[in-house]
């Protein structure tokens, strides 16, 4: 488990909580550039991910309730008092993602994003309390306390938004590359 926690972890880092910004970009340039790019096999790969995603983090999920029913949170967590809280986050996280088997969905951006962010609505609203409480911090002795500890937010929230811009290009690239070889052998 430990080595799955480690892959997921990074995969996490790296790729899923890079899929807003990822899908926005994909958007900005079907918008600017028309029918230039691939958008729709990079959305489609954009979904595609996050159905597997899901469904590892699923299965990996029920091992550990089973296996280790003791060590699993689900349990408290989905009777104590913030059960509904829970639930809404559990479900956005591992039911709402399999909607984008359905083609129809999967092809309009703002569904990919609403479930994109829905993925990961705990770890933004863990952000946003955070963020919130350095605020008001009451204990601290000088005014300038809360920048020290912004500034390390801010500017991972900036290399989440150019990781998930660096992503799609590199993907609408891909596809350009795969598109051009596949005209040129035809010829």
């Amino acid at each position: 488990m430990e080595l799955y926690d480690r892959i997921i972890k990074i995969v996490d880092v790296n790729l899923i909580q890079c899929l807003i910004p990822i899908i926005l970009t994909l958007f900005l340039v079907k918008v600017f550039f028309k029918n230039r790019f691939e958008i729709k096999k990079a959305l489609n790969l954009v979904r595609w991910v996050i159905i597997v995603y899901s469904f590892i983090t699923w299965i990996i999920t029920l091992i550990g309730i089973i296996l280790n029913p003791e060590e699993s949170a689900f349990v408290n967590r989905a009777v104590g008092p913030y059960a509904i809280t829970y639930w809404i986050m559990f479900l956005s996280a591992l039911i709402l993602p399999f909607t984008l088997i359905n083609k129809k969905l999967a092809a309009k951006f703002w569904y990919v994003l609403l479930v994109a962010f829905c993925m990961k609505i705990g770890v933004y609203f863990e952000r946003f309390v955070i963020i919130v409480t350095s605020y008001h911090r009451d204990y601290l002795t000088t005014d300038n306390g809360n920048t020290e500890f912004i500034n390390p937010f801010a500017f991972g929230i900036g290399m989440l938004l150019l990781q998930g811009v660096i992503i799609a290009i590199l993907m609408l690239g891909i596809f350009e590359i795969i598109k051009r070889k596949t005209v040129h052998n035809t010829i």
